[in-house]
């Protein structure tokens, strides 16, 4: 794949992004590079040395963006409007094409103060960055839509943290998205009255990432894009258990890929109430939750939308929205358990089923997907009891149907699946953290990377 630079976020810059200079770091040491998401975009050449120039003091790409752009825009945080956000740890640094042509984003976090930082500093810790490239890896072997971690350069800075032991440890995180335009982008320019620039982004919007979008109008187009790629959104967390924990309109872009990883967690059960972030007092964003949250997003932006759209033409997206949810969350579990689909009412009604069994029976729900895979029952089983439980009645009597056959890649033969918990999240940070050890962390890249092999 040859590397493929691209400008195209300067045809809308004069209104969405301010020109910004990264943090001039008093060390870059490379801790990560992700050289399978580098080979799609024509990177994976660089070397070490050329990598931390670029990823760490940020010296342009080739023929790439000139200097980096902080990204402007509002957002409901915790569904409370917020007018003064915006990129205030992070930037644009590059975009380009892709080995799909899809136009790219790379975007950092913690490479400084910004005009959006307000009292922050502009940084991030090495235990952020770590947490982010085991929820990128993870989600991507599980089939969600999700940035990929490019890069974590060290950065030779303590940091003070309420919600870590400090001093802590600085890096700068480099991500590979599909698109960096949050509906926080409109929003505010909804907040603006400025219908003009409202009207370019979509314009920008529907060409770039979405130039299949049809609608009454452009806007509607781009509101029943956006609707799609929530619903399959929330439809793949269930079914990977994942919890992002702040679902905030700001951290929802128009792509429909997940981003912006902070309190994260995988649930240990079928748990609606269960919830990541520790200030989410009310469980707004809790696992069972997750759904309606990105509907009541997609509402916001169609209120946004509403500057240079009318009411009747948006309408239409905004109801479908459940229908979608529904069609997606049966084709992501079909995709887990590697099973055929019978139709839409069978599909639905196995997916019924084991959302009952197991809310019922809590159990691990790593375990049942393994279990489970092609559809055939893994014997034995330290769940092989709950299996034969009156909860996994109505799932037993459907999975045959749409079984196809046992699994044969090696990683089925394991004892246990390959999980992500925050106990192992916290031990395989202890020893970075103890004595700069990262062996264990790698072999749970590994791990993580045999799984998603395995799943394909």
């Amino acid at each position: 794949m040859a590397y493929r630079p691209a400008r195209a976020i300067e045809a809308v810059a004069d209104f969405l992004a301010d020109p910004v200079r990264p943090a001039d770091f008093p060390e870059t040491r490379l801790r990560w590079r992700n050289d399978r998401a580098a080979a799609q975009i024509g990177l994976d050449n660089l070397s070490d040395s050329e990598w931390v120039a670029h990823f760490g003091r940020f010296q342009p790409l080739p023929d790439g963006l000139p200097q980096p752009l902080a990204l402007r825009y509002h957002g409901h945080q915790f569904r409370t409007y917020n007018p003064d956000l915006g990129d205030g740890r992070g930037f644009l640094f590059a975009q380009l094409r892709d080995d799909r042509d899809r136009l790219m984003d790379l975007g950092t976090k913690g490479s400084g103060q910004t005009p959006w930082s307000r009292f922050g500093d502009g940084r991030l810790t090495l235990k952020g960055a770590f947490r982010e490239i085991l929820a990128t890896e993870m989600l991507e072997a599980l089939g969600v839509d999700t940035s990929r971690s490019l890069s974590v350069v060290e950065t030779g800075e303590n940091l003070d943290r309420q919600d870590e032991p400090s001093p802590t440890r600085s890096a700068v995180l480099v991500r590979l998205n599909h698109s960096h335009i949050r509906y926080g982008s409109f929003q505010r320019l909804a907040y603006a009255q400025d219908a003009g620039s409202m009207q370019r982004l979509v314009a920008y919007a529907l060409e770039h990432y979405a130039p299949a979008a049809t609608g009454p109008s452009p806007a509607a187009a781009l509101l029943d894009h956006c609707v799609t790629g929530a619903a399959t959104l929330a439809a793949q967390f269930m079914v990977a258990g994942f919890v992002h924990g702040v679902l905030n309109t700001d951290n929802i872009n128009i792509t429909g890929e997940s981003f912006d990883y902070g309190p994260w967690r995988f649930a240990p059960a079928w748990d609606p109430d269960f919830t990541a972030a520790y200030f989410d007092h009310h469980g707004l964003y809790s696992f069972g939750r997750q759904a309606e949250a990105l509907q009541w997003n997609v509402y916001q932006l169609a209120g946004a939308l509403r500057l240079v759209a009318e009411l009747e033409d948006l309408k239409a997206p905004l109801l479908a929205f459940a229908d979608r949810y529904q069609a997606a969350l049966a084709t992501a579990a079909l995709r887990r358990l590697g099973v055929a689909s019978q139709g839409p009412d069978a599909d639905a009604a196995l997916v019924r089923a084991i959302e009952a069994a197991l809310h019922a029976t809590r159990m691990d729900p790593d375990r049942f997907w393994f279990d489970w895979r092609g559809g055939v029952r893994r014997a034995p089983s330290p769940a092989d009891a709950t299996y034969e439980a009156p909860a996994f009645a109505d799932f037993l009597a459907r999975i045959q149907a749409h079984a196809t056959a046992a699994p044969t890649h090696d990683y089925w033969r394991d004892a246990e699946p390959c999980t992500m918990l925050v106990d192992e999240v916290e031990w395989l940070w202890s020893s970075i953290a103890a004595d700069d050890d990262w062996a264990a962390f790698e072999a749970k890249i590994a791990a993580i990377r045999r799984m998603g092999a395995a799943m394909k």
